[in-house]
């Protein structure tokens, strides 16, 4: 009966061995410390990741003052927003073109840093603004943007190549006395109120012209408004209607008033030019060998003509533009250090061989290297989607206060309207969870990416 109930119960399963126990126990250990070596990293990131997208979601659903609960409705008036779909569209703006430009740019000066002897101080000195925080960019490229030539380095050139090919106006602020003989016309010109003929000499002043700020070289206008015209001339001068430290009478050449020189003067007759002249030092003018008849004297609008002032960088049309080219002189050197990595392990006996078979730099380039390089120019441009979905320093510091709405994206918006005077968290929130859901597909992309090029 012993013997039968042993053999049912089957046979017993193997003790385990010392060894097989220990080694149990190892890993078990093994797992707990890794655990405790993780656990502070894991609170760190749930404290600052985790619990601030899952407390930003639940506050999305809930008012401005977050103690009632709207729904969606957040999520509604976000798109109904004319403020948020220009953010919309300024991110979109952003996503298009800077990772764009400077993966191209990366690209290219990765090429070209290789063909340079001094390729290491090349790198650095294209890299060191990834050195400079974004707030510090952001004011650099503010004053570089100021309209004032004599602040912004930007304008200051622009008004020095447009002033080689250009003239600009001595006498912007001039003008004529009412009631001294001439009138303005629409076009911003003046003319004699009467006409005058060949023989006669005619006195045109104008004030609002500082002494300090007249041309080299002016002289007094006393003496020229002396000399008589002779047969078939039209003389006369532009002064200054102004005595320095008062007396002197208006209309009248007083001795010690200034001509004013390089002022264009034009002979009308009949609605047309018929002859044209400037003004020398002292203001003189001279028209010779004019038919008999009446004319009018008239001073173009080009001698009033406002200076050149440059661009208005930081206006509604430009300021996106010009935020993006802060951005691309930040990140280029990234862009190029990442790809010229890339650059430096192609193979190079694909690049001898289509040299051999005659192919140019070109054809190599559109051809091998940048098939080649088509994985590190992925990984470059999504990383750089990523970033510029997220830009807000430079937007934020670059954009005057007028021109703020226009240069918007969702990072500044998301701020403005939560804690920049909407005081709306339930908006804000919204909008943050849009931003996260715009990125979220960018860095699924690229952590595949990455697990495919580990494998």
């Amino acid at each position: 009966m012993t013997a039968t109930l042993v053999n049912e119960a089957g046979p017993r399963p193997p003790a385990a061995s010392p060894g097989a126990t220990r080694a149990r126990r190892s890993r078990r250990r093994a797992r707990v410390i890794a655990v405790l070596f993780v656990l502070p990293a894991l609170l760190l990131l749930g404290a600052l990741v985790v619990y601030p997208v899952l407390f930003s979601v639940g506050r999305s659903f809930f008012d401005a003052s977050g103690t009632r609960f709207v729904g969606g409705d957040n999520y509604s008036e976000m798109f109904r927003d004319p403020a948020t779909l220009k953010a919309i569209r300024n991110t979109t703006i952003w996503v298009v073109v800077a990772p764009a430009l400077l993966t191209g740019l990366g690209l290219i000066l990765a090429v070209l840093v290789e063909k340079v002897r001094w390729a290491t101080a090349f790198k650095l000195l294209l890299f060191m603004p990834m050195a400079v925080s974004f707030l510090a960019a952001g004011i650099i490229f503010r004053l570089a943007y100021d309209e004032d030539p004599d602040k912004g380095v930007l304008n200051a050139a622009a008004v020095s190549v447009h002033d080689m090919f250009q003239d600009t106006s001595a006498y912007p602020t001039a003008r004529a006395r009412d009631g001294q003989g001439l009138t303005k016309a629409a076009d911003g010109s003046y003319r004699t109120t009467d006409t005058v003929a060949p023989g006669k000499s005619v006195p045109l002043g104008l004030v609002g012209v500082l002494p300090a700020d007249l041309p080299d070289g002016a002289g007094p206008a006393y003496e020229a408004a002396r000399r008589t015209a002779g047969a078939g001339e039209l003389t006369g001068v532009v002064y200054l209607d102004f005595t320095p430290g008062g007396g002197g009478e208006q209309g009248v050449v007083d001795r010690r008033e200034s001509g004013l020189p390089g002022m264009k003067v034009e002979a009308v007759r009949a609605g047309k030019t018929v002859a044209t002249t400037t003004t020398a030092s002292d203001g003189s003018f001279r028209f010779e060998n004019l038919d008999d008849g009446s004319y009018t004297v008239r001073l173009p609008s080009s001698n009033f003509a406002a200076p050149y002032e440059g661009i208005s960088w930081l206006g509604p049309t430009l300021v996106t533009a010009a935020i993006i080219g802060a951005y691309l002189w930040i990140w280029t050197g990234f862009a190029m250090v990442l790809i010229g990595a890339g650059l430096s392990a192609l193979p190079r006996d694909s690049l001898e061989a289509a040299r051999m078979d005659g192919a140019n730099e070109w054809q190599i380039f559109r051809r091998i290297t940048v098939p080649l390089l088509a994985p590190v120019l992925t990984v470059v441009f999504i990383t750089l989607v990523i970033n510029v979905m997220k830009v807000f320093d430079l937007v934020y510091i670059i954009a005057p206060g007028p021109v703020q709405e226009d240069a918007t994206v969702l990072a500044t918006q998301m701020w403005l309207v939560s804690f920049g005077g909407g005081n709306n968290q339930g908006l804000g929130s919204a909008l943050g969870v849009l931003l996260l859901l715009l990125v979220i597909p960018a860095m699924v992309f690229n952590v595949r990416r990455f697990k495919r090029s580990q494998r």
